[in-house]
């Protein structure tokens, strides 16, 4: 009687040994279990093989995305030769220097000539050599651009009904080469050009962006590029782009009339002390002389040139809003 306990648990923990090894595979689980591993594993190389075309097609526009993103970086800081082509001016790079050291020399002459002194002329004469030119290099690009943005919605809109009428994507570019306005006429028929010598539509509209370098020129040339590469709705897509260059547009507009009272105000600021210095002179000159016959007035104004210089800086870095 005393070996029965003992007995029993023996049996209990042969039973559960073999419940849990041998049932198994009497009952057919692990057969049933092989046979969901197997279903599964199936589903899984199917739905992959399902996904890899949208896989492909992301990694596309990921490639893409980064080639542009490259390319933005390095349109930061172009070259000369450059910058003189995004101007809208055909001068080579000698034509750019016999320019400016000729500009240089005049001022140079007409500062020395009328008595200020060989150094006042010789910084006049450097900043007509290396500053004059190079800020109307700028002001001509911003022109430019400006004259660009203000056409390139239209020029959208025709390659968006082009295409919904079954027209390739080349025969609407030359119908904007036709029609539309300088710059965009110019800046399309380069696209031809290009595209005419060997490369692909989508990096020949992809270099737009270095002659151009404006947001909406970089989305046109993603958006050509990734359709090109990866497929999609080109009319549909051109759309959207179309409408969000209106919508900048119609923003760009907004800015500059809620900063005009601001401009308005710098202006005046700006433009006080010059305008009461004036009527000092015209009121009382002897007062005001001092200032320009004794060198520590010249020390007074050359201190008061430079705060105001930094004040209306500030205030053109205030009032001016990029987006």
């Amino acid at each position: 009687m005393e070996q029965l306990p003992i007995f029993i648990l023996a049996a209990l923990a042969v039973g559960g040994i073999a419940y849990v090894f041998i049932y198994p595979i009497l009952s057919g689980e692990k057969a049933a279990e092989k046979r969901v591993a197997n279903v599964a594993r199936s589903q899984t190389v199917s739905r992959t093989a399902r996904n890899s075309p949208q896989k492909s097609r992301r990694d596309t526009i990921e490639n893409t995305l980064k080639e542009f993103e490259e390319r933005q970086k390095k349109a930061k800081s172009p070259p000369l030769s450059v910058r003189i082509a995004q101007s809208g001016l055909s001068w080579s790079k000698q034509t750019f220097f016999l320019i400016s050291g000729a500009i240089g020399l005049g001022l140079f002459l007409v500062g020395f000539a009328s008595g200020a002194g060989l150094l006042p002329a010789a910084g006049l004469g450097f900043a007509g050599a290396f500053g004059l030119p190079r800020w109307l290099l700028s002001f001509l690009k911003k022109r430019r651009e400006n004259k660009f943005l203000n056409a390139f919605p239209d020029a959208v809109d025709v390659i968006v009904r082009g295409v919904k009428a079954g027209l390739p994507l080349l025969d609407c570019i030359k119908m904007i080469t036709i029609d539309s306005p300088e710059p965009v006429r110019s800046e399309f028929r380069a696209i031809l050009e290009t595209q005419a010598i060997g490369m692909p539509l989508g990096e020949a509209c992809g270099k737009l962006y270095e002659r151009m370098p404006l947001p909406e020129a970089n989305f046109f040339g993603i958006v050509v590029a990734i359709q090109q590469k990866a497929g999609g709705n080109l009319a549909e897509t051109l759309g959207n782009l179309s409408r969000v260059l209106r919508d900048r547009k119609k923003m760009k507009a907004k800015i500059q009339a809620m900063s005009q009272e601001a401009k308005a105000s710098a202006g005046i600021i700006g433009a006080l002390p010059l305008a009461v210095m004036t009527l000092v002179w015209l009121t009382s000159p002897a007062y005001i002389n001092l200032l320009f016959t004794e060198p520590l007035g010249h020390i007074m104004l050359a201190g008061s040139a430079m705060w105001m210089a930094m004040g209306v800086l500030v205030m053109k870095k205030m009032i001016n809003f990029d987006f």
